[in-house]
């Protein structure tokens, strides 16, 4: 129990740079709080003790913001960072070293009995609000975007973001686990995919009307016209997307 818990200690040293001490971790992070009382209340739970483990657990959740159920599993060096409105299920397992933030769901889909949260493999990264829903599993090494909802198996070494969750893969990388934000946006990349191919169609159009009005005049021009179309001009479109084409 105490090599478990020195061991959340030492995680939050390494991955938070405003903890300055053991004592401040002790008495000021919510997260590790949680985690320890859950420690408790999850060994309770196993022992079929009625009531005591589900009184403890919405203890913590009245004095921490976080609840989790006493029947989830959470390994060794995990880390719920600020942790504000985090739930965790009771059949959810979460693997060692994972990285939770706020308002983080692990939550269970329908009314069924049995396996019903997520299973989170080791060094999984959850960003900022985002929904894990069903008995699905995370695989190791995986980035979830802040916000995103995932409802289907995730692939080790993988990035997930949107609604519903969409992988992109990034097998053998090695995963920043503070690097939540760095992801791609998804979205404003097939916008931005869509517009280039509106800007292309518009130009051979043009240039088969210049064709034609060369033909009534018996002439051919020698090259396709190219050039920047006005529709990635378009304010709305460069407000959405951003003027950086690498996003």
């Amino acid at each position: 129990m105490f090599k478990t818990i020195k061991g959340d200690l030492a995680i939050i040293r390494e991955r938070d740079p405003a903890a300055r001490g053991f004592l401040e971790i002790l008495l000021c992070y919510p997260g590790f709080q949680a985690i320890s009382l859950h420690r408790i209340s999850h060994r309770l739970w196993k022992h079929r003790l009625p009531l005591v483990p589900r009184l403890l657990s919405q203890i913590t959740r009245a004095l921490t913001g976080i609840e989790i159920h006493p029947g989830a599993k959470i390994g060794t060096g995990v880390f719920i960072d600020h942790g504000m409105g985090v739930v965790i299920g009771e059949t959810t397992e979460i693997g060692n070293r994972c990285l939770l933030y706020q308002g983080v769901t692990l939550g269970g889909t329908g009314k069924e009995s049995g396996k019903r949260h997520p299973t989170l493999a080791e060094n999984v990264v959850i960003g900022a609000g985002a929904k894990i829903l069903g008995a699905i599993t995370v695989g190791a090494n995986t980035r979830v975007g802040a916000g995103s909802v995932v409802v289907r198996d995730v692939e080790a070494n993988s990035t997930v973001v949107g609604i519903p969750g969409r992988v992109v893969h990034q097998s053998g990388v090695k995963v920043n686990p503070l690097a939540h934000s760095a992801l791609p946006d998804a979205e404003a990349n097939v916008i931005r995919n869509l517009m280039e191919r509106i800007d292309q169609l518009e130009n051979q159009l043009s240039t088969m009307q210049i064709c034609l009005e060369n033909v009534a005049k018996v002439k051919i021009p020698q090259e396709i016209l190219s050039g920047e179309a006005q529709n990635l001009k378009d304010r709305e479109i460069i407000e959405f997307i951003g003027d950086n084409p690498s996003n």
